[in-house]
């Protein structure tokens, strides 16, 4: 029998000097993320460079008792672009181990930067990731 997708609560927020991500799970926290809030200033046209790159998304399509009947791998590209800023910092993540939420089951090893930008975007139309180049 197969079991309805549940889905989490994410937040973010500035909590002083502190960019805070939470995802709960009902009333169970099981992902905590921190950075520096505009620690450091990134350049613009770098960070536009990296937003105008393709995308990627696992489109899942349910059967009709609630199991995954078709998972496409969908690129996209992000159109109308305005970066309005875009900061690094000091960044840190804890998963926590849930029977329904198995977040801490992936393989982060460590932290290696955080980045957080406020931009104006258009998501394009995607296409199987299979028939683009």
């Amino acid at each position: 029998m197969a079991t309805t997708p549940r889905l989490a609560a994410p937040a973010l927020s500035v909590e002083k000097d502190t960019l805070l991500g939470t995802l709960d799970y009902g009333p169970v926290r099981v992902a905590t993320a921190t950075m520096g809030y505009k620690h450091r200033t990134l350049d613009a046209a770098t960070v536009l460079a990296a937003i105008l790159a393709p995308n990627y998304l696992l489109k899942i399509i349910p059967h009709v008792d609630g199991s995954a009947r078709i998972c496409e791998l969908v690129r996209y590209f992000l159109e109308d672009v305005t970066v309005k800023g875009a900061w690094s910092g000091p960044a840190a993540l804890t998963l926590a181990h849930h029977a329904l939420a198995p977040v801490a089951q992936l393989p982060v090893l460590e932290v290696i930067s955080g980045i957080h930008i406020v931009a104006d975007i258009t998501p394009g139309m995607g296409a199987p990731s299979s028939t683009t180049t």
